[in-house]
């Protein structure tokens, strides 16, 4: 349990940013439908995986601040390399009570209660499960349930886990555009169920039937998950986002997680809660 967490404000990008522009004003936004087409981002990724992109890496560690003491260096040979590092082991703690909920990722966390199958993040950007998920009859199991949102930035581990011993399905890819998961274009669009994503439904010992979804963002070269359908281990590593900002979704039902109330608190006051890998956001739901 933490006693204060870091929280930011998601409404913390200037209208004068190139996001801004990009998503405020008419000509931008000309321009925004052209870079958030898949084909875009993956000439990028290509770029991101070519040996001319080591020469962004020490500027990219400045820029960012990152403390590159607590990953292994296994001598990058490009950009995306650097981007999906390993962290050192003892470097992510999980907790050894297989009743608490914990991070699958590092990130900024949102909460949010599933009312008749609608969340709403920002400003009344709703969205459904449903849309979400490509999948009326599977999201219906979700009505009432929990919806977690975790933006991962580019200075973040851009590695994920898996949050608990469970039969993993098939990975279900949801064909779309990549636009930023960045506050403001979350203000101006229902980007989680425009933005090309991957889903799977994962039967787990302790929570319940939980969905996960990752969600590509611009300039995501790709969403990498290691395993199709089978029996998984709770921590053991699911997959990584090549070089871009990402966004974990995690669903739960009805009456199986029972979630820290901050991030509840936190997120009706417009602000995401900063957490890590192996953090405990949360328990199993006790009757």
């Amino acid at each position: 349990m933490y006693d204060k967490r870091q929280t930011i404000s998601r409404y913390n990008l200037t209208e004068s940013s190139a996001l801004g522009f990009l998503y405020n004003n008419a000509f931008g936004r000309g321009i925004l439908k052209a870079i958030t087409l898949p084909f875009i981002s993956k000439v990028a990724g290509l770029y991101m995986s070519s040996p001319m992109s080591k020469l962004m890496i020490k500027n990219f560690i400045r820029k960012n601040d990152i403390d590159m003491s607590d990953y292994v260096d296994d001598g990058y040979k490009c950009f995306n390399d650097f981007f999906t590092r390993k962290i050192k082991d003892g470097k992510r703690q999980f907790p050894h009570n297989k009743n608490i909920l914990f991070s699958p990722c590092d990130g900024k966390l949102s909460a949010y209660r599933i009312n008749d199958g609608t969340v709403l993040p920002i400003k009344g950007s709703g969205y459904t499960i449903e849309q979400l998920l490509n999948n009326k009859d599977l999201a219906d199991k979700y009505n009432g349930g929990i919806c977690v949102v975790l933006r991962l930035a580019v200075d973040d581990y851009h590695r994920y886990c898996y949050i608990d011993n469970a039969e993993k399905g098939d990975n279900i890819f949801i064909k779309g555009r990549l636009h930023t998961v960045q506050p403001i274009a979350l203000e101006k669009l229902p980007v989680f169920v425009q933005n090309s994503r991957e889903y799977t439904v994962m039967d787990t010992e302790n929570f319940g039937e939980v969905i996960q979804i990752e969600v590509g963002a611009l300039m995501v070269g790709k969403i990498k998950n290691h395993h199709g359908k089978c029996r998984v281990k709770r921590s053991d590593e699911k997959g990584m986002f090549l070089f871009g900002g990402s966004t974990i979704v995690l669903l739960f039902q009805n009456n199986k997680v029972k979630l820290e109330s901050e991030f509840f608190a936190n997120t009706n006051a417009h602000k995401e809660t900063v957490v890590k890998m192996g953090e405990n956001i949360g328990e199993k739901f006790y009757e």
